[in-house]
């Protein structure tokens, strides 16, 4: 082995079991309380639930991300996994997978007209921050499966009270999907093998009842109907039916197989033969972008491919226009960041989320990046040219690792300026997503012969 990769083979190894500690801070935080002075209350994370950052954050400057997500937790709980299978985890990981099995479940009791009626909480609110209170006539519709619509929850299994974008449609297929990986891979005692089930029926339920309605997409900023959900949709549904298919659930796994063959004859509709890549959405008016912002080219539908590793030749990283899709979302970032602009030949250019991105720093994302790394290795799986596209991810983990301080902490961004991180501290989904590119590259390094 040269020495420039046995250098990097020593540094994801380090770094990996720094991401793999920094993550399960976020899972179960039962130790960390959160106030919220202007909302008027405190809250006090319950197992199973998982925070997107357990930093204690107020927007000054960093965001206040200590919410449970439904896609960033089954993104985290996807990696709790992988460790686990790895060996790098111990019995603690099926812990952690029960536990967020139960406050998954926990959650569908939550209903929003109590909180209307419990008129009490609105008192203590303090008048600077009434702005930015949900509406009554929207929490009087959160109940029921709509619980799952609602992008995040708070920790202690309690509803959001402040004003966000929903509904959003990811969160479901996305989870069940994780959940299903976990019952392939494993076996389950009784009383969890029940839970499980009553979850992955809910999600999978909700996900055929909804997956045509618009949502807001996996930024939470346009509503419309988004490559990326309707790709984890349609292989939550597939994986759904395999499974269904176990159960002897024939009929309802043929249903749900049928609506999975019609999104993703939806989806070959988002390839765009001039521009020469998948288009991210479609909003309500047909266009794929608002506000002056052309969101088509969208890291979204890379992510979508790694998350729902989907087995076919469309729509997953064998897909050819997929990968024409990764060279133009290449080529946009390498022109648009100034830090890629300095980049030396051996580093692939760092990637963000679409042109024109504003939120905070508009720059790179480590997610983003390691997404496109764990893209190649995927794809090396599948391609008789494996060493080509090792090499191109490495390329990409070379990027991360030189904007990866020697502590190893990922936030959310880097800095497409200086390289400075920013945004979110200690983003779980960063450490998530280094853990899986990881495990996809122990999976292919040396086929390449």
């Amino acid at each position: 082995m040269a020495r420039g990769a046995q250098d990097l083979e020593q540094w994801l190894e380090r770094e990996y079991r720094r991401a793999a500690e920094a993550m399960l801070v976020s899972v179960s935080p039962v130790g960390i309380v959160k106030t919220r002075p202007g909302f008027g209350h405190t809250i006090h994370a319950v197992k199973g639930s998982i925070v997107a950052s357990p930093v204690l954050a107020d927007w000054n400057p960093e965001p206040d991300y200590f919410f449970h997500w439904f896609r960033d937790s089954a993104v985290v709980i996807d990696a709790v996994r992988l460790l686990f299978e790895a060996g790098d985890l111990d019995a603690q990981a099926l812990e952690h997978f029960a536990d967020f099995v139960r406050f998954s479940l926990s959650l569908q009791d939550l209903d929003g007209r109590k909180v209307i009626a419990t008129m009490a909480w609105r008192e203590n609110v303090a008048a600077d921050f009434i702005r930015f209170l949900r509406r009554d006539d929207e929490l009087d519709a959160v109940h029921g499966e709509a619980i799952v619509a609602e992008t995040r929850v708070n920790p202690d299994g309690t509803l959001d009270i402040s004003s966000w974008t929903r509904p959003q449609h990811d969160g479901a297929p996305l989870r069940a999907l994780s959940v299903l990986r976990w019952v392939r891979s494993h076996s389950l005692d009784s009383d969890l093998r029940a839970l499980v089930s009553r979850l992955v029926r809910s999600d999978l339920a909700f996900t055929f009842a909804h997956w045509r309605e618009p949502s807001f997409d996996i930024w939470e900023e346009e509503s419309g109907l988004h490559y990326y959900t309707l790709c984890v949709s349609a292989a939550a549904l597939r994986e759904g039916a395999a499974w269904l298919d176990g159960v002897d659930q024939s009929a309802l796994a043929r249903s749900y197989r049928a609506e999975a063959d019609i999104i993703y004859r939806i989806l070959d509709g988002y390839w765009l033969p001039g521009e020469g890549h998948y288009r991210s959405r479609v909003l309500a008016s047909g266009a794929g972008s608002a506000k002056g912002v052309a969101k088509d080219l969208d890291i979204a539908v890379i992510l979508a491919a790694i998350h729902a590793l989907a087995d076919g030749s469309t729509h997953s990283v064998r897909d050819p226009r997929m990968q024409a899709t990764l060279q133009r979302l290449e080529s946009l970032f390498d022109a648009a960041y100034p830090i890629n602009q300095v980049r030396p030949a051996h580093r692939a250019p760092a990637m963000g989320r679409y042109a024109g991105d504003v939120y905070f720093s508009g720059g790179a994302y480590y997610f983003s990046t390691l997404g496109a790394a764990e893209f190649c290795f995927l794809a090396a799986a599948h391609n008789e040219e494996a060493s080509a596209w090792i090499a191109r991810g490495d390329a990409f983990l070379a990027t991360v690792r030189a904007y990866t301080p020697e502590n190893g902490e990922l936030s959310e961004q880097f800095d497409q300026r200086t390289g400075e991180q920013t945004s979110a501290r200690h983003l779980a989904w960063s450490y998530a997503a280094f853990i899986s590119c990881v495990v996809a590259r122990r999976a292919v390094v040396g086929i390449g012969g």
